[in-house]
């Protein structure tokens, strides 16, 4: 039986190059635009857009990544799910999507590409976009991922900047992928485990759409650079201040036990080092920082909305079938720090 795990030295969006060394590289890289575009790398935004008229625009992604899981069809399930993400986020819908693939040729011809195409392919046509294609290239290490374009009304792009002071902030998914894929990978803590896999290869598409029903000011999905490193961007952008309670947080069964075990990806190391503008509460305990950031892998959606407007959204995402939906924290006038977190 193959092990997919076995070929990789890290996993899912903990194989990101850390923001900090990223954060070098695009500040060299002259930007490359037009008046069409109305987000791209210059920002801290999930995806591109680009308008075509008043009333469409095309919302553009990709996303790819070395296996955190063994099962083949399940790791492109995650791994579709996880690109696909990035549409939602920007308040879009996904049409088309492409895959990428590098991979050793012995897998191939095992047929576990096969059956990581199929398992994306079933992601994606819940979504109801469609694969229009691909590549590929022979590599020693399995990367999987897909490119993704969608389409969102120009005027109702949800970005990550326009936080207001006296918002709430709403998270979708559990946070502790990262830790709980270490946990995996040594048969430990079996149900934490199996809630993360199902959150990973759950779409946002639901969360999305109950979320569109109400008012939001500013949207993210939080992933490799983990809840910490998500929210300094949206309180950067938004000139703002966010408050979290870490014991308000969704987490998986097991992650603080996971964590204390030192089952902490190598990323959150490095999240750690990059995501300077956080502040974490010392009366916590020291296996919250671990967890605070830690590398998600198809996390959730991060909401900034009204605060008359929170409960209700959270009640609606709990009866669409949300049930970790939470209220995580306050945002508030910028006191000269990014995030700070408190019990």
């Amino acid at each position: 039986m193959v092990r997919l795990t076995d070929y990789v030295t890290s996993g899912g969006c903990a194989c990101k190059i850390g923001p900090h060394i990223l954060n070098r590289v695009l500040k060299a890289v002259t930007p490359v635009t037009n008046e069409h575009v109305l987000a791209d790398m210059t920002g801290a935004d999930d995806a591109g857009v680009y308008k075509l008229s008043d009333k469409l625009a095309l919302v553009q992604t990709l996303d790819f990544f070395t296996p955190m899981v063994n099962d083949p069809v399940l790791f492109g399930k995650i791994a579709a799910a996880n690109a696909l993400s990035d549409v939602y986020a920007m308040g879009g819908t996904p049409l088309t999507a492409m895959n990428i693939v590098g991979f050793p040729v012995p897998l191939v011809e095992q047929g576990v590409l096969t059956d990581v195409l199929n398992g994306a392919g079933s992601i994606v046509a819940e979504s109801g976009a469609a694969i229009v294609g691909g590549h590929s290239i022979e590599n020693k290490e399995p990367i999987f991922g897909m490119s993704v374009t969608g389409q969102v009304n120009p005027n109702r792009i949800w970005k990550n900047k326009g936080a207001q002071v006296g918002d709430v902030l709403i998270l979708t998914k559990r946070i502790g992928t990262g830790i709980m894929n270490n946990a995996l990978k040594g048969d430990l803590f079996p149900v934490g485990t199996e809630q993360a896999v199902t959150s990973m290869s759950t779409l946002n598409r639901v969360g999305a759409e109950v979320a569109h029903n109400f008012t939001i000011h500013a949207c993210t999905d939080v992933t490799g650079f983990s809840l910490m490193g998500h929210s300094v961007e949206m309180a950067s952008a938004s000139d703002v201040t966010i408050h979290i309670k870490a014991y308000d947080i969704p987490l998986f069964d097991d992650v603080i036990e996971a964590a204390q075990m030192g089952l902490v990806p190598a990323a959150s190391y490095g999240n750690r080092k990059a995501i300077t503008d956080v502040q974490v509460d010392q009366a916590l305990d020291p296996v919250w920082t671990d967890i605070l950031f830690d590398p998600q892998t198809s996390g959730g959606l991060l909401f900034s909305v009204p605060a008359n407007e929170g409960e209700q959204l959270v009640e609606a995402l709990h009866k669409a079938g949300i049930d970790c939906a939470a209220i995580i924290g306050t945002v508030e006038s910028f006191s000269g720090l990014a995030v700070r977190v408190t019990e």
